[in-house]
């Protein structure tokens, strides 16, 4: 027990030294005060000569910036961030602490205006596919206002011709993985471990719930939700919600569209559309096609934009190469 206390009391000792005191004041100096257009390096950051250092930018201790990166204006970079390869930042962003950009590989990362890049997330490297051969170029494109929590991995493509994006607005919280090839749209939301295999297509205002899965080639349509847990291996069609093991059909994402400002005629037309076409009072008059079909030509319906865009979606779903929509229980009203 001595000997522990022995050593405990140099540890204690050091983390009042002078030398610690001045390494947090000038962190402080570099996040908190210096924020004009003269910038800061600290002396402890390993910066490439060719890199291109925007006004303004703020570079702590330990990070390491290379020869082909480029910063905007006003870029912040937390103690032990990195940025490798061809890698472009927009301005203002963020890289907190232990945050890795970019990879040394053919191609290019392009992070856009007003990024934030959480704790160690790690964005712009290798895909997971076997299928990619090394010296291929590879892709990924992120857009502005984004929110990229902490221990997020965000993929390049896994060819050449392919590229993972990410638009704008989007917020995406801890522990969360976008695979090769994926393509987000703008205004998502992304609850902690939403992990998207490759190729998935994920459109606007999509709102995800804590630690689902989503099936390669899978399509995420607007204005859906997915509940917790989930497990989605088909197409989830426009303004729904989906939950369960192996996600099926829930209804409407109702409170989604109120947020979203949807009228109320607007909802109207949609749950009678739903109903028609997912929950009729007699299973055995028609198939899924012909109700689909009943309502693409209602005299009522058929003119209702929302409705219209509802049933391009399941439509779509139905194509060469897709997945078709996740499954639904045929209630019976009553």
């Amino acid at each position: 027990m001595n000997s522990l206390l022995k050593l405990r009391k140099p540890l204690s000792t050091s983390l009042n030294t002078p030398s610690l005191h001045r390494f947090f004041s000038t962190l402080n100096y570099v996040f908190e005060e210096n924020k004009g257009a003269t910038g800061f390096i600290h002396p402890t950051a390993v910066v490439h000569p060719n890199a291109m250092i925007g006004e303004g930018v703020a570079v702590g201790p330990f990070c390491t910036i290379g020869s082909s990166a480029k910063l905007g204006n006003g870029c912040q970079l937390h103690p032990s961030s990195h940025i490798f390869g061809n890698t472009e930042l927009g301005n203002h962003c963020v890289l907190m602490t232990g945050a890795v950009v970019g990879d040394d590989l053919p191609g290019h990362t392009v992070i856009g205006c007003n990024n934030i890049i959480g704790h160690h997330a790690v964005i712009g490297i290798k895909c997971q596919d076997m299928k990619y051969k090394l010296g291929d170029e590879c892709f990924l494109d992120i857009g502005d206002n984004n929110e990229i929590r902490e221990f997020t991995s965000i993929h390049r493509s896994s060819k050449s011709s392919d590229r993972t994006v990410i638009g704008d607005n989007n917020l995406i919280m801890g522990s969360c993985h976008v695979a090769h090839d994926c393509k987000i749209g703008n205004n998502n939301i992304f609850a902690n471990n939403t992990l998207l295999a490759g190729h998935v297509i994920v459109e606007d205002y999509v709102h995800t719930a804590g630690a689902i899965v989503v099936h390669q080639f899978c399509h995420i349509g607007s204005f859906s939700f997915v509940g917790g847990g989930s497990v989605v291996s088909q197409d989830v069609p426009k303004y729904m919600m989906v939950s369960g093991e192996r996600a099926e059909l829930r209804g409407l994402n109702l409170e989604g569209l109120r947020r979203r400002g949807f009228q109320a005629a607007e909802i109207k037309s949609l749950r009678t559309a739903y109903r028609k076409i997912f929950m009729p009072s007699d299973t055995n008059s028609m198939g899924f096609d012909e109700r689909l079909s009943e309502v693409e030509h209602d005299e009522d319906l058929g003119s209702v934009s929302v409705v219209c865009s509802m049933l391009e979606s399941v439509r779509d779903s139905f194509t060469e190469y897709r997945r078709g929509i996740c499954k639904f229980r045929q209630w019976r009203s009553s």
